[in-house]
């Protein structure tokens, strides 16, 4: 099926190729063999309570020193 890019760099999905991906509004993007590859995401909410955000960065591994590491290097390479 044809798409065309838009000037505003968007493309829309063929509505016989949206329609096998009900629910999704969001697709990965990545390149392979110079082909544009989609892979649908289904976005979940992270709790926005302080606790829910400690639980989540417990359970990647992350630590306060990673943060602190984190924050101090996003403050050298300020625009």
């Amino acid at each position: 099926m044809l798409t065309k890019k838009t000037s505003k760099n968007q493309l829309t999905l063929p509505k016989e190729i949206a329609n096998r991906f009900p629910g999704i509004d969001f697709f990965d993007a990545s390149i392979e063999d110079n082909r544009i590859v989609l892979v649908p995401v289904k976005v979940k909410p992270v709790s926005t309570s302080l606790e829910g955000i400690r639980e989540k960065m417990e359970r990647l591994g992350i630590t306060e020193k990673d943060v602190e590491e984190g924050v101090r290097w996003a403050r050298k390479h300020r625009p």
